[in-house]
């Protein structure tokens, strides 16, 4: 006589990779035993992170945080929960379970492609033209690694991320550079920055106000999944 097949408990171990501290803070305080990691938003970070978290036995894999738009469709703070990373002419299909657990199926997310980039897209014009040859919603630089990984680790992997800066807005050029390793911010390269171009100063402003809707928009998203049977069981590890 055959046997029921037995179901495979849900994943409930992460490994979270971002790009900033200050993104590893605010998933901390909903994920408190997961292992996080920030990339300090550059290629060679996001890449030893995402090989470390996929061998520091979690169970899962989630990439989370800011991401740049490139839909112009979509405003700051914009969830985002995609059904692929594309990165490097190859597309990773995210986990089914873990969008849903995550909360993929909400009214609101946005859950076509996401696109991996390796460096900081700064201008308006370039968006665009990835727009047109991806036709992903948005941008980021960790997803593409933590996909590689968890592909490489046999491992699930999902990706939760919010619309910061929107399709049609540059940022100022101190921007690429202005990040540490660790994923702070380099204050004395910022502030010499600034006072040799001060004209930046409004784009950091403008920023700095997306980055704030894109924070309470994903922090409203979060608060929302806690009343979810299933995303309680997976952030109480």
């Amino acid at each position: 006589m055959t046997q029921p097949a037995t179901a495979l408990p849900a994943p409930s171990r992460p490994g979270i990779l971002v790009g900033l501290k200050a993104e590893a803070q605010l998933i901390r305080g909903v994920f408190p035993h997961a292992a996080i990691a920030a990339s300090g938003a550059t290629r060679t970070g996001a890449q030893r992170e995402a090989n470390r978290l996929a061998a520091c036995g979690a169970d899962c894999l989630l990439s989370f945080g800011l991401a740049a738009g490139l839909d112009p469709s979509l405003p700051p703070g914009t969830i985002i929960i995609p059904n692929a990373v594309k990165a490097w002419g190859h597309a990773y299909s995210c986990d089914a379970t873990l969008r849903h657990i995550l909360g993929g199926d909400q009214q609101g997310t946005v859950s076509g492609p996401l696109l991996h980039n390796d460096d900081v897209v700064l201008e308006a014009q370039h968006k665009a033209e990835l727009f047109a040859d991806a036709q992903c919603a948005a941008l980021d630089m960790e997803s593409g690694f933590l996909a590689r990984a968890a592909q490489e680790a046999g491992l699930p992997f999902a990706v939760l991320r919010v619309v910061c800066d929107p399709a049609t807005r540059s940022l100022p050029p101190v921007t690429a550079c202005v990040l540490s390793p660790d994923g702070g911010l380099k204050i004395g390269l910022l502030l010499r920055s600034l006072l040799r171009h001060p004209s930046q100063i409004s784009g950091l402003i403008n920023l700095g106000r997306d980055a704030g809707l894109a924070r309470k928009a994903m922090l409203h998203f979060l608060h929302q999944q806690e009343n979810r049977p299933a995303f309680r069981q997976f952030t109480k590890g």
